[in-house]
């Protein structure tokens, strides 16, 4: 499933079925202000905010950039918004606590989806996103328009033109920057076949050799995220497809820098949107959506938004804690000051919003706290 292919959305509608076991499994009624923030309420783009990114620019101040439309899908029109979906940002200078009014970072003429943002050593922002057209004629979806990044020397008041990352492929992930020096980002694409991918790049960003992750007979939709372990190795996570049952997510590993990866095996588990985080303390935070259908002993809510941890580098992984039972998630991580956890994610429904929490862990728990 891909957040902006219109059949699939409507499966997120069978959320609403699941309110009461939201009320069993999380009872925990959430209060705005003390256990979450919204980081914006109206882009400005038609009240619509989804698929969150945040980082710590150079100044110290936390930015978050998400797309900004008037529905899931916000193609260009010109009785509603006349340039579609856009990417819009917002800054907080207190941690997360207060953010600044949006302001727009990227709008072209079309749909401009899923922004991701990455701080370079020298202060330099980068921005990946992907865009998308509406279907013309007998077209039954749309045309895709390939991923791209733009850059800001100004901590994000201005960027770039856009630099072409991919024509074939989509994103969910930011741009990773590994010890060596070299770029990798997650790809996915839905032709011919569901593919999982990353691209490397070792020129600082000029140009990008896409690398096909071998996936075997597991079934996946992607939305590839990549992290780096102690040894060099990277961990990629990818997204389960559709289909009947608790298909499970997808891992695999490269010992050569993202050139090779081992075909792909099941986590066990199932989920959506996979972000992956390393704390200070070392211990690697999987944030997702979960599945339609919960494995066995996952007492968490269908569809909401979760979080795993691992002691041992994505090894193993803990069962998943409900951060919130909203169904949107696309979540995002970045450290605070005192050595907490931000966690961004955003609502789903008409006039979705983005949402904050804040985490730490202690002893192998996690401890959610309060603003």
């Amino acid at each position: 499933m891909c957040r902006y292919l219109l059949k699939h959305f409507l499966n997120l509608v069978v959320f609403a079925v699941s309110l009461s076991a939201a009320e069993a499994v999380f009872s925990e009624e959430l209060i705005e202000g003390e256990d979450f923030v919204c980081v914006t309420l109206d882009g400005g783009a038609g009240g619509y905010e989804a698929f969150p990114d945040v980082c710590r620019l150079a100044d110290g101040r936390l930015f978050c950039v998400f797309y900004d439309g008037y529905g899931h899908v916000a193609w260009p029109d010109a009785n509603v918004f006349k340039t579609g979906g856009r990417v819009s940002g917002c800054y907080s200078e207190d941690e997360g606590k207060t953010w600044s009014e949006p302001f727009v970072v990227f709008d072209s003429p079309f749909d401009d989806r899923d922004p991701s943002v990455t701080v370079l050593e020298d202060g330099t922002v980068l921005c990946n996103f992907f865009l998308l057209d509406k279907p013309v004629e007998q077209e039954k979806w749309y045309r895709k328009l390939g991923t791209w990044y733009i850059r800001s020397n100004d901590n994000g008041q201005t960027w770039s033109e856009p630099t072409p990352i991919s024509d074939r492929y989509f994103v969910s992930a930011p741009i990773r920057v590994l010890e060596n020096g070299r770029w990798v980002v997650g790809l996915y694409s839905e032709e011919p076949n569901w593919e999982a991918a990353v691209a490397v790049s070792d020129d600082g960003g000029r140009w990008w050799k896409p690398v096909v992750i071998p996936t075997g007979n597991l079934k996946v939709d992607a939305e590839t995220d990549v992290i780096q372990r102690s040894d060099g190795s990277l961990l990629a996570f990818m997204r389960h497809r559709e289909g009947e049952g608790p298909l499970p997510m997808a891992w695999s590993v490269s010992c050569d820098n993202g050139d090779t990866w081992s075909e792909a095996e099941s986590a066990g588990f199932s989920g959506h949107c996979p972000y992956l985080y390393k704390t200070p303390e070392g211990v690697f935070v999987l944030g997702t959506r979960t599945g339609p259908t919960p494995i066995e002993g996952e007492n968490v809510v269908p569809w909401s938004t979760t979080i795993r941890i691992s002691s041992d580098e994505g090894k193993t992984w803990s069962l998943p804690e409900t951060a919130d039972p909203h169904l949107g998630a696309y979540p995002s991580m970045v450290t605070l000051k005192d050595g907490s956890t931000l966690f961004v994610y955003y609502e789903e429904g008409d006039g979705s919003n983005i949402r904050a929490r804040k985490f730490r862990i202690t002893d192998g728990k996690i401890e959610w706290l309060k603003f």
